[in-house]
């Protein structure tokens, strides 16, 4: 069966599963964090070589500021509780997203995680926090601007290539998969850019029920499709 290099996946449902069992949606979110666990450990089990998840939007913010606040926490009892047992199996850690605005102990956190894991090999985990694929493209078309009006760069030589340069997946392969749960059928600002010839899954359980069946059941609809990029004839790789 053919493995799929990046799998990416939008975390949904969280919310909704607490609320099918009477809980707080908190109690969600610290169910995710788990499924978030054990998926990570199943993806490098399985030969993934890059996870990326869409832990925290930029539309995020709108919700209730304790729901905010909660999601927070979370993030940093993620990273001080599991970043030492990522780095011992050999995850390496990197995070996208706009920074700007960010307390500073949540900066801190992410730099400390990236700088800790950053010579591991084993998997590279990319947690798209702060993250919106509008946003991130709006930055990277503003870097651009800003390299043009420095003459660092030719208006002329501005390519789909040298764009994807300034984006926040900069020397980070496109996604092969994207997976979302709850049974949302969109992507919802997320990696807009890097899905061009993304293969899609969409599974109805939510993300606290997500776990190893449901990750190898998406391989396999993966394994089972024949990706063109655009041409006729099927490619193993993309442009």
């Amino acid at each position: 069966m053919t493995t799929p290099a990046h799998v990416a996946i939008i975390m949904d449902g969280n919310g909704r599963w607490a609320k099918a069992r009477g809980l707080p949606r908190v109690a969600g979110h610290r169910a995710g964090v788990e499924a978030l666990r054990q998926t990570v450990r199943a993806a490098g089990e399985m030969g993934i070589e890059w996870l990326t998840v869409y832990a925290f939007s930029s539309e995020n913010w709108s919700r209730p500021k304790s729901e905010v606040s909660d999601l927070m926490g979370l993030l940093k009892l993620f990273i001080r509780r599991d970043l030492a047992d990522l780095h011992k199996h050999g995850v390496r850690v990197s995070v996208i997203g706009d920074r700007e605005g960010l307390e500073p102990d949540i900066r801190e956190l992410l730099v400390e995680a990236e700088e800790l894991t950053r010579a591991n090999r084993a998997l590279n985990l990319v947690i798209a926090f702060n993250y919106g694929s509008r946003d991130e493209i709006a930055r990277a078309a503003r870097k651009a601007a800003l390299a043009v009006k420095a003459g660092k760069m030719d208006p002329e030589s501005i390519s789909a290539d040298t764009l994807g340069h300034f984006l926040d997946t900069s020397g980070i392969p496109d996604p092969d998969l994207i997976i979302r749960t709850s049974g949302e059928l969109r992507l919802s600002n997320f990696l807009l850019w890097q899905a061009a010839y993304a293969e899609l899954v969409f599974l109805p359980c939510y993300w606290p029920d997500f776990g190893r069946t449901d990750l190898a059941e998406a391989l396999r609809s993966y394994a089972s499709r024949e990706r063109r990029y655009g041409g006729v004839a099927a490619r193993d790789v993309a442009l």
